[in-house]
């Protein structure tokens, strides 16, 4: 998936292109929604010796105390401008499938090809939070989960096709495009990578990606949803590599980890919260429930390790070592403190023993 050899196991970090980064909390560092502050984070990354900078797209935040992720940049612009930044670390930008025309994306990437040197890759994302679209217009109400998919299909094959043909006639289900010309080609196609796990994000991932970012409530889940998609590239005679997003809060000391852990979680926006599981469909009620007797976790939007350079390492290496999984996205609660710490005291340890 690196324009170079692939190491055995990747590490990168999600950047926080929204205000709040991946934390909800009143009480957490708030990384702020800037250039700056997402350019230092992903020359950090580079320093740091990880193998690539993802950035989400976001077009409505969560509101809340925190006004979490009420200002975010958009994705691809960003990596276009970091890409001229940095000098090897990949760099991964978040489309929305049904706000882009595949013949833009086309050309958008082989722009971001050249810029970056061949590193770039794609996030392929199937819109699916009603308000996010609906405020511009752009949402179907008649799209179910599977027909949202069907139509991110054939934007993929189209988007395919426009970096290998000079030219492209298609009278599909959902696009016509008659004599559609894209030039330059990418001179090496960009990475794909999609999220999900649901059968259809399965199967889209299995047909076309070269990485699955997975999820699950437990790492037994998580090896059930790597051996799947695995599984169904193989049945297509392809390859794809599997990640899982982590949120890594680390201090000199266990029990100085444990004492962040709690105070980022004493301060959790449940308002902020409770929109976002709205945002998944989740009905208000079971929305608005907290985890009972353990609402620090509610601040986070991923799993956590919790400790010192030790704990954090035996941790993560448990994750890799229990799933299956091809690499791991991390998240910080403070990029730029945090990044350095951790390229000097666990990922060199990570690397040798992966």
């Amino acid at each position: 998936m690196s324009a170079g050899p692939v190491p055995h196991k990747e590490f990168g970090t999600f950047l926080p292109i929204g205000n709040g980064g991946w934390i909800m909390s009143e009480t957490a560092p708030h990384p702020q929604a800037t250039y700056a502050y997402n350019r230092q984070a992903a020359l950090a990354a580079e320093r740091t010796g990880l193998d690539f900078v993802m950035s989400m797209a976001k077009w409505r935040g969560y509101g809340g105390r925190t006004d979490h992720w009420g200002q975010t940049l958009e994705s691809m612009t960003m990596t276009a401008a970091l890409a001229e930044a940095t000098e090897r670390v990949q760099v991964w930008a978040t489309v929305h499938t049904n706000l882009f025309h595949p013949a833009l994306v086309a050309k958008m990437f082989a722009t971001l090809d050249q810029v970056s040197g061949g590193r770039c890759g794609m996030n392929v994302v199937v819109g699916a939070y009603e308000d996010e679209f609906a405020q511009m217009g752009q949402w179907r109400e008649d799209f179910t989960h599977d027909d949202r998919y069907r139509y991110t299909q054939e934007w993929m094959r189209l988007v395919d096709r426009l970096w290998t043909e000079d030219s492209v006639t298609h009278h599909g289900e959902f696009f016509t495009l008659d004599d559609c010309r894209s030039r330059p080609h990418p001179a090496r196609r960009p990475t794909l990578i999609a999220a999900g796990t649901s059968p259809a994000g399965l199967r889209f991932q299995a047909a076309h990606c070269d990485g699955s970012f997975l999820t699950a409530p437990d790492l037994p889940g998580l090896r059930r949803a790597n051996d799947e998609v695995k599984a169904l590239a193989a049945g297509q005679g392809r390859s794809i590599r599997t990640y899982a997003m982590l949120t890594v809060v680390l201090e000199e000391t266990d029990a100085a980890a444990r004492a962040a852990f709690a105070e980022y979680g004493r301060g959790y926006d449940r308002e902020a919260i409770t929109a976002m599981k709205l945002s998944w469909g989740l009905p208000l009620e079971r929305a608005m429930s907290m985890t009972a007797g353990d609402e620090a976790h509610e601040a986070f939007q991923t799993a956590v390790v919790v400790g010192g350079p030790d704990s954090v390492t035996e941790q993560v290496l448990e994750l890799v070592g229990q799933t299956g999984l091809d690499g791991v996205m991390l998240v910080f609660p403070d990029y730029l403190r945090d990044l350095p710490v951790f390229g000097e005291l666990v990922l060199p340890r990570l690397r040798a023993q992966t």
